[in-house]
């Protein structure tokens, strides 16, 4: 089976990442001699799993998609308004897709393997599938590298960057998750969507995967799974100078 599949490339890095990569587009930061953007489109095509591909974002996004053979849509305000234009797009052509996959293109160490575990791995009852990853299976692939971990009753866990969504679920779900987008790169304001309740239980530490996957079906209004044992690859995208570095002592 293959999946339509959504790029959201309109991500900007700080000046410091910039002047050393050469670029302020997250997705036109190069690794030997390809962008992320690149490098994402290839083993996405080389995993066999991927139709269509719609990348949005910028000019530069727009031109290095066309040139790779993918469509390219200009940049909305946001990732969540992003996702919602490439879905919007594809529903425009023919066959429009009932599933699709979300992969964000600051992902440098990106392969067709870790594409295919991903979707091996993703519940087909669901929805919505998100890799977890657990800060034990980062430690032993990226030992010295940095992450955001959530300390929960069940373990330390972190969230990578693809995604399998269903279409109209996406839809539906997209002024919520805006809201989860606002917040992401913030633990208490994630705890603080889900209600004093689950902000006592983080507090305390006893809150689980278990328990934030039933609140957020609720909150989103559709079935979901955080999905354990994904490749820790998908966790590894690219915020700041620390990581852009620590991906080229990796990478070389």
């Amino acid at each position: 089976m293959t999946y339509d599949v959504i790029l959201p490339a309109g991500g900007h890095v700080k000046d410091d990442l910039a002047a050393e990569s050469g670029t302020d587009v997250k997705a036109m930061i190069r690794f030997g001699d390809e962008t992320i953007l690149a490098r994402t489109i290839r083993v996405l095509g080389e995993s066999g799993l991927a139709g269509r591909i719609v990348a949005i974002g910028g000019d530069a996004v727009q031109a290095e998609a066309k040139r790779l053979g993918a469509h390219g849509l200009p940049e909305a305000s946001t990732g969540p308004e992003n996702i919602l234009n490439g879905l919007k797009w594809l529903r425009t052509q023919p066959n429009p897709p009932s599933k699709v996959m979300v992969v964000t293109t600051d992902l440098p160490f990106l392969t067709p393997d870790i594409i295919q575990r991903f979707v091996d791995l993703c519940p087909t009852d669901r929805a919505i599938t998100v890799p977890l990853i657990s800060r034990k299976e980062w430690e032993e692939r990226f030992p010295g590298s940095t992450a955001m971990f959530v300390t929960l009753g069940d373990g330390q866990w972190t969230t990578g960057c693809a995604y399998l969504l269903d279409t109209n679920a996406l839809e539906s779900s997209m002024p919520q998750i805006e809201k989860v987008f606002a917040q992401r790169k913030s633990k208490i304001g994630m705890v603080k969507l889900l209600g004093p309740v689950f902000a006592y239980r983080f507090l305390r530490k006893t809150l689980t995967v278990p328990q934030i996957e039933a609140k957020i079906q609720s909150m989103l209004g559709c079935s979901g799974a955080a999905v354990r044992g994904a490749p820790p690859e998908l966790a590894y995208d690219i915020d700041d100078l620390e990581d852009y570095a620590f991906a080229k002592k990796v990478a070389s």
